[in-house]
């Protein structure tokens, strides 16, 4: 399904980027897997190249252009192109109200949930030709403000909104836009965010990449600036 494809995702190393870089991987499309640095990500890369794709591992800070540019020149040089980008780093940040919530962490916070995905869909979109894919992980604190959930949600808020201007300025292109709200899911994030549940009662992040694949894939062409929620797509 997406032979011949190459997919750049973002925050690899491990939880739900780690599932999405093996799936693709399976569906043998080529792969750019990005991390904070290179010894998180190299195993995930080695795990793909195990299942018969072609992957590379780059440490990259996303929230920084210069490190975004220097990746996304190293992917077009060794493969040529960018069919599909997935937006997936992200930062969970204090679970603590506003009026309490430190300055250093809220800039933190923002520039790894929103100021990545606008800097790498922006060095991506030059080498998308048309039928490429963006995917941008949403949240569902990102359609409706919780208390304590601070700069991550008002963060994911601004990636619901990128996801719906990307779509409008590009679908003349052929390129398609959306955004997957994964839901719960049995990761290290999900745990720190909500301590007091039991792990097991959430699905794994390899049970949750149906809908990635799909956007992905051709399957999807003329499908844009739509909202996903990952559970339910994977259980219809």
């Amino acid at each position: 399904m997406l032979g011949g494809k190459v997919v750049l995702v973002t925050g690899a190393s491990q939880g739900l980027g780690r599932a999405l870089a093996l799936a693709c991987a399976k569906e043998r499309a080529s792969l750019v897997l990005n991390s904070r640095s290179e010894e998180g990500v190299r195993p995930v890369a080695e795990e793909a190249e195990k299942l018969g794709a072609e992957a590379i591992p780059f440490a990259a800070d996303v929230s920084r252009g210069a490190d975004v540019q220097r990746m996304v020149d190293a992917a077009v040089e060794r493969f040529g192109k960018i069919d599909v980008l997935v937006n997936n780093a992200g930062l969970l940040g204090p679970r603590v109200r506003i009026e309490d919530y430190p300055e250093d962490e809220w800039r933190r916070v923002i520039d790894a949930n929103l100021t990545g995905p606008y800097l790498v869909s922006k060095a991506v979109i030059p080498h998308l030709s048309e039928g490429g894919s963006i995917v941008n992980v949403v949240s569902g604190v990102s359609v409706e403000g919780r208390p304590e959930w601070g700069a991550y949600s008002v963060s994911k808020f601004g990636v619901e909104g990128l996801t719906q201007i990307l779509a409008a300025e590009l679908e003349g292109r052929g390129i398609r836009v959306n955004a997957v709200d994964p839901g719960g899911m049995r990761t290290d994030m999900r745990a720190a965010a909500y301590p007091e549940e039991d792990p097991q009662t959430r699905i794994t992040p390899e049970e949750n990449t149906a809908v990635f694949l799909y956007l992905a894939s051709d399957e999807s062409k003329g499908v844009t600036g739509q909202r996903f929620k990952a559970q339910e797509f994977a259980s219809q």
